[in-house]
């Protein structure tokens, strides 16, 4: 697949060409053109085309078409700029004891009760867990007290044992019916929020799942240019957080010369990244 500059029409010596998928980005007009058997991404902006994008996988060919235009953002750095922030707050990377103080042996701590208190597999149909779900999620500060305050009556109530088991669910990988099974327990207490979905699997299984904060994780995907940025929204679709685990993935292939243990160093190397503040920089 190739990326270039290419201001010139679209011209197939094999058939007419034919857009068989736009969209709209900002200021960007996005659209995926069949050439014969192969696909041509094209990026067009202000009414001119800025950039074209060849390949035979239309779905590769529309990634990265979206990648381009997070690169074309004024708040781009990259993964080179996000490296070099990190490490100004984090010298020695995942591998310090200040890093494990300020971001990582709090989480493990609410990971290792959570293990104890619910088991994951006991949980995927178990009852009566929502006391120890609720201390899981009372014993980091991944979530405002605001929506810890909010998950009381759920996890307290006669929804809990959904909530749970459907979370517990998730955490094995079955994201799609474990969505459809907890949305309407999660809606009728105002609680269908990405950081609630993602806060148990993360704790249960930080080797495969990722916990959603979205203003914090889209800051950073538009930063390091990837189509996170503008695939997430509100509503728990599953497709949103198949993004989030590729923008994970990613994450984990740039940051690899830090040796990242699980998915709880990539969170707070996100979080790091977006939201840590120039006072708390200090010297290890």
């Amino acid at each position: 697949m190739a990326a270039h500059d290419d201001s010139a029409t679209v011209a197939s010596p094999v058939g007419v060409p034919r857009t068989i998928r736009t969209d709209t980005i900002g200021k960007h007009t996005l659209r995926l053109v069949t050439i014969g058997k192969t696909f041509a991404g094209l990026l067009i902006t202000a009414g001119k085309q800025k950039a074209r994008i060849d390949g035979e996988d239309p779905e590769a060919v529309w990634r990265e078409l979206k990648v381009l235009v997070g690169k074309s953002s004024d708040a781009y750095f990259g993964f080179e700029g996000a490296l070099t922030r990190f490490r100004s707050f984090f010298p020695d990377g995942f591998q310090s004891a200040h890093f494990d103080k300020s971001e990582r042996d709090y989480k493990l701590e609410a990971k290792r009760r959570l293990d104890e208190q619910a088991p994951l597999d006991e949980a995927l149909t178990g009852t009566g867990y929502g006391e120890a779900a609720l201390a899981a999620f009372r014993a980091t500060n991944l979530l405002s007290p605001y929506e810890k305050t909010r998950l009381q009556p759920l996890l307290r109530g006669p929804d809990a044992d959904i909530f749970v088991q459907a979370a517990a669910r998730f955490a094995t990988g079955d994201v799609v019916q474990a969505l459809a099974m907890m949305t309407p327990a999660l809606a009728r207490h105002d609680c269908a929020k990405w950081t609630v979905v993602t806060y148990l699997p993360f704790l249960w299984r930080p080797e495969n799942h990722m916990f959603l904060k979205p203003i914090v994780t889209g800051d950073f995907a538009e930063r390091v240019g990837h189509p996170f940025a503008h695939d997430y929204q509100p509503a728990l679709d599953p497709a949103v957080y198949s993004s989030l685990l590729d923008l994970t993935e990613t994450t984990r292939e740039n940051t690899l010369m830090l040796n990242p243990r699980d998915n709880i160093d990539l969170q707070s190397f996100i979080w790091v990244v977006g939201e840590y503040r120039e006072e708390w920089r200090h010297a290890e």
